[in-house]
């Protein structure tokens, strides 16, 4: 059974009155797919996700950070979230196994925004990632050739987590499935079955 794969990041307390210079590192950090891909989406909701984005915008990839900023800047308040759905790149299996564009997201979300997690306002997150589907991650049994290029994604992964670890002020961050399962307990458990059989 597949989930969704993401990582929630919670700012020390004297940068989350600076979130949207922490989401600029962020967006600056973060290796978008340089390959072709579909259009990205630009988002920014006010109040929680039910309601209709205050602004909803595609945009021809790959991704231009200098462009994003311009327009989130237009759209600030405390109950503000932002998102950029976009693509990175992750090797996937379709017919043969490929180097491709897979959906992710990047939020960041303002002290009144309630983002529907399972948090209080004051204890949610400030910024998160959506990895899409866990399976990017996790070794296939039945698929050959597929737990090498599978530990190169969970690398990508590792290593982009290092670098938001040395380039934002975390004060805690979670690596979970949406279901609110420890990704790192689970692909502990798959690579123990991969390993006994």
């Amino acid at each position: 059974m597949t989930d969704q794969l993401f990582l929630a990041i919670w700012l020390e307390r004297r940068a989350q009155a600076r979130r949207m210079q922490q989401f600029e590192k962020l967006l600056r950090t973060f290796p978008f797919s340089q390959r072709e891909q579909p259009q990205s989406v630009v988002i920014v909701q006010a109040i929680d996700n039910s309601e209709p984005p205050l602004l909803e915008r595609p945009m021809n990839g790959p991704i231009d950070v200098s462009e994003l900023l311009p327009l989130f800047r237009d759209f600030e308040g405390e109950d503000v979230a932002y998102s950029v759905d976009s693509w990175w790149d992750v090797w996937q299996f379709d017919t043969d196994w490929k180097l491709a564009p897979a959906r992710v997201q990047l939020s960041c979300f303002g002290p009144e925004f309630d983002s529907g997690s399972d948090e209080g306002l004051e204890d949610q997150e400030d910024l998160r990632i959506d990895f899409g589907i866990d399976a990017h991650y996790l070794p296939p049994t039945d698929v050959p050739g597929g737990a090498n290029l599978i530990a190169s994604n969970i690398k990508s992964l590792l290593r982009l987590v290092h670098e938001i670890d040395t380039t934002l002020p975390v004060r805690k961050r979670h690596l979970q499935t949406e279901s609110g399962e420890n990704f790192a307990e689970r692909l502990q458990q798959v690579l123990a079955g991969a390993g006994s059989e």
